[in-house]
């Protein structure tokens, strides 16, 4: 059964009429399919009419809704199942938070790397709730160097509520695991392209966020804390954090906007949550398209439009 989010509630009226709409026809043998027609037809409007116009916050509670695909699901139906899953950092354990491995991409051999939420409470603890731990990270910089040394891209799905902060967890170096991804990425000679596809927090997200090409869905957020967080420390309480998801100007048309992310992938018309197949085939289009541009281009250049790019970003005075 689909999960409806409270701003969401008018498009579940509406698709509640249709089915009953449709029932009724069939029970009956009446013709419905003109008033099923014009029900779609109010359903489609609708459906523009709030997707049209989200509140920052409503992304926030999109990008976290329980039927939005996370990385597996992007990774098998981008790869067309031909997905190898490969474990551990060598150094610790294998960190379920974090996959990796090989996967097919139109016959090329493609590196994925992402954080894996669980689809259901004992899947959520098993991925640590998509917070890796250091060996996660270690992980995924282990994979990003194996295909560099192939000579095979990168891509990363991003989708995290932030690294674990357990005491274990830093006592096992967490920051300095994101610190080295961040500095290793920056001068991998391969293709790296980093999508977010739900949450991007914190370092957690920046772990494996350095690409040359650095995107976002429609309805994802990216930011250094959560909404609930920042209105935690700023007003000592979660109830303004619809104000502080404005503040933030976290959302995919901000980020663009400051030229923090390289560009929106859009999201079908009403989410990736209802249209999920429909959101693998644009995420898929968008990075064949993007490795189309940057093939051409040396190692050297690479490296250097991206170091470059980062550099650029923020405000200073020299």
């Amino acid at each position: 059964m689909s999960t409806y989010l409270d701003f969401e509630e008018p498009l579940k009226a509406l698709e509640d009429q249709i089915e009953q709409t449709r029932e009724i026809g069939n029970s009956t043998g009446v013709d419905m399919s003109d008033k099923i027609g014009v029900l779609e037809e109010n359903l489609v409007k609708k459906t523009k009419e709030i997707f049209g116009k989200l509140t920052p916050w409503q992304r926030v509670q999109l990008s976290r809704h329980p039927d939005r695909p996370y990385t597996l699901a992007y990774i098998n139906a981008i790869s067309e199942n031909t997905f190898q899953e490969l474990h551990g950092d060598r150094t610790v354990k294998d960190d379920k938070a974090m996959i990796g491995g090989f996967g097919l991409l139109d016959g090329r051999t493609v590196m994925f790397i992402g954080q894996q939420k669980g689809i259901n409470t004992k899947m959520r603890q098993y991925r640590n709730f998509g917070m890796p731990n250091p060996e996660g990270y270690r992980k995924a910089l282990r994979l990003m160097k194996m295909a560099e040394k192939f000579n095979k891209p990168i891509v990363t799905f991003i989708d995290t509520p932030g690294a674990f902060p357990g005491l274990e967890a830093e006592e096992r170096g967490q920051g300095e695991a994101i610190a080295r991804n961040i500095y290793e990425m920056m001068q991998l000679k391969v293709p790296v392209i980093c999508i977010i596809i739900g949450e991007g927090a914190s370092g957690g997200a920046l772990g494996i966020g350095v690409g040359d090409k650095v995107v976002m869905l429609e309805n994802t957020w990216y930011s250094v804390i959560s909404p609930e967080s920042c209105s935690s420390i700023l007003w000592r309480s979660w109830e303004y954090k619809e104000k502080a998801a404005e503040a933030l100007k976290l959302t995919s048309t901000d980020m663009k906007r400051l030229k923090l992310v390289d560009d929106v992938i859009q999201e079908p018309l009403s989410g990736a949550h209802r249209d999920q197949e429909g959101s693998f085939q644009n995420v898929k289009a968008k990075i064949i398209e993007y490795l189309k541009e940057l093939d051409p281009k040396t190692p050297e250049a690479r490296v250097n439009e991206r170091i470059e790019k980062f550099n650029s970003m923020g405000v200073w005075n020299g």
